[in-house]
């Protein structure tokens, strides 16, 4: 519904789910800690199972950045539980995280994921969360179209970097084509500030300017999540 959707810069909304871990208040349970919050259409589906796995497999990723990931559809605890069950037996690979469990729908109304793609089934949404409970990023793919994963952990660590050095971060970091794995400085708020600009840093205008904050642990793991996402694993 228009104006109820949460949005980028907003608060989580305050919720207890049900869980195939039991009940989770958000966003509160993960205070201190970033979430990724990711609904998927439904359990026992191909593109979802393909998705869970490829998740699963980067959760020590996600954990290294101080991230949490919680998954949701409109299924039930025991048809999160089966089918986890299913992807350890047969794929060998164990889901750590939660599954908000949403029958009916609630949760998935609350954030915004049901579309007219699908009345009953949640779209592909992603939710990047901060460590203060903020809305810092949110994706749609359609029920057809799988994530690419790394790409998710990317944007979490370019987030946590710009908000570490007080700078904006650039197209395909660290490999932009203009500014490479630099960061983009904020704009100038005054005539004086903006005339200085081309003196402090290196810049092809006042209003574009960059410097070299980021560090080079951050630089290869942003790069690793690249050369993973352009590989085949």
């Amino acid at each position: 519904m228009p104006g109820q959707i949460p949005l980028i810069g907003e608060k989580f909304p305050q919720m207890t789910v049900a869980t195939d871990h039991g009940p989770i208040t958000l966003p509160d349970d993960f205070a201190g800690k970033w979430f990724v919050l990711f609904s998927h259409p439904a359990d026992f589906t191909p593109v979802c199972t393909t998705e869970f796995y490829a998740f699963a497999k980067r959760y020590e990723d996600f954990k290294k950045l101080n991230t949490e990931l919680i998954g949701l559809s409109v299924d039930s605890t025991f048809s999160h539980i089966k089918w986890k069950e299913w992807i350890e037996n047969e794929l060998n690979m164990k889901i750590p995280f939660p599954i908000i469990a949403d029958p009916q729908g609630k949760v998935a109304e609350k954030l915004g994921l049901l579309h007219a793609e699908s009345a009953t089934h949640t779209v592909r949404a992603v939710f990047i969360v901060d460590d203060k409970g903020t809305i810092r990023a949110i994706l749609y793919y359609p029920l057809e179209l799988g994530r690419l994963i790394d790409e998710i952990l990317r944007m979490v660590l370019a987030l946590q970097v710009g908000d570490k050095y007080g700078r904006a971060v650039p197209a395909n970091w660290p490999n932009n084509e203009l500014i490479g794995d630099k960061l983009i400085v904020p704009p100038a708020s005054t005539y004086e500030e903006a005339m200085k600009r081309k003196e402090q840093y290196k810049c092809y205008d006042w209003w574009f300017c960059y410097d070299d904050n980021a560090s080079e642990e951050e630089k290869k793991q942003a790069q690793e999540f690249l050369n993973r996402a352009c590989s085949k694993q």
